[in-house]
């Protein structure tokens, strides 16, 4: 049982909750609270054996919110596994065929057989804590639409503006290309452009990257007057901050976020895995809707 305990009152307020986790005192004084910061925003709690954390869903992707609350209010999650949890990265959990796979099976494929269209927006990003929907890839799914129940939540890492430099140019790695084969292609690139052919047939990788490099600077100034993705202020910030996985920006449905018990995410993107990211314990989750907004 999950309890709710009253400061004022002294009285408990129960819900249940089918995760293995040890009960837990959060004081009405929190709920009020985060009720009044998101007035209008539904909230939902995740309870796990290492804690709870409560998020809200996003109005501005109301398909993955609505969808979500579904799920939720149907019991869909209960006793389902985090079945992929990699440190630094992400925890992700929500496909069905885990509340009863043994422990060595590999999971991540089970599905509801239908998908989301992707809600993509630029002021929800990949920060610590954000809920994202997971999806097949682009070879199968070029629209980007997200798995109807399979979601994550982002651990991450702090970045620089380096590595977030590195970043950027790993998004818009397909007009590089194009501009490095246009480079290569000039009469007066000849040479480069031999050394280039000839550092990819004898995979002398360093070499290459080196060269890579250099072509990346000369074709900069080409670079910058194209339309290309670049990370905002708030951005920059929150990742030099409390971190993320920027490279999934503008891929990947971020729908919501999670408010209390950014802790939790710690202690699960801890847990030893195994070779296919399985915690080797399992974590099993139950999801309830906390408040909602009609």
């Amino acid at each position: 049982m999950l309890t709710f305990y009253s400061c004022k009152t002294g009285k408990t307020l129960t819900s249940s909750n089918n995760s293995g986790s040890e009960p837990r005192k959060l004081s009405a004084s929190t709920l009020k609270d985060l009720k009044e910061k998101y007035p209008t925003e539904n909230l939902i709690i995740i309870s796990t054996p290492y804690g709870e954390m409560i998020a809200r869903l996003f109005n501005e992707t109301p398909q993955h919110r609505d969808n979500f609350l579904k799920l939720t209010e149907k019991k869909f999650y209960d006793s389902l596994l985090f079945h992929r949890v990699i440190n630094n990265f992400m925890i992700q959990g929500g496909d069905p065929d885990s509340k009863t796979a043994k422990a060595d099976k590999v999971l991540g494929d089970g599905d509801l057989g239908y998908t989301v269209p992707a809600e993509f927006k630029p002021e929800l990003f990949h920060k610590k804590g954000m809920l994202c929907a997971a999806r097949n890839g682009d070879d199968v799914n070029p629209e980007k639409a997200s798995s109807a129940c399979q979601f994550y939540i982002v651990h991450g890492k702090v970045f620089t503006d380096e590595t977030l430099k590195k970043v950027e140019y790993r998004i818009n790695r397909p007009i590089l290309r194009e501009l490095t084969k246009t480079f290569l292609e000039k009469t007066e690139n000849e040479q480069i452009k031999t050394e280039y052919e000839r550092y990819t047939k004898e995979g002398k990788k360093d070499s290459l990257d080196l060269l890579k490099k250099k072509i990346d600077n000369l074709i900069l100034p080409d670079y910058e007057k194209t339309t290309h993705y670049t990370f905002s202020e708030s951005q920059k910030t929150a990742y030099k901050t409390i971190g993320g996985t920027p490279h999934l920006d503008g891929t990947y449905t971020v729908y919501g976020e999670v408010i209390y018990g950014l802790g939790v995410i710690d202690k699960i993107a801890g847990v030893t895995t195994n070779g296919n990211d399985r915690p080797a314990t399992d974590i099993r989750m139950t999801v309830r809707v906390l408040n909602r907004v009609k």
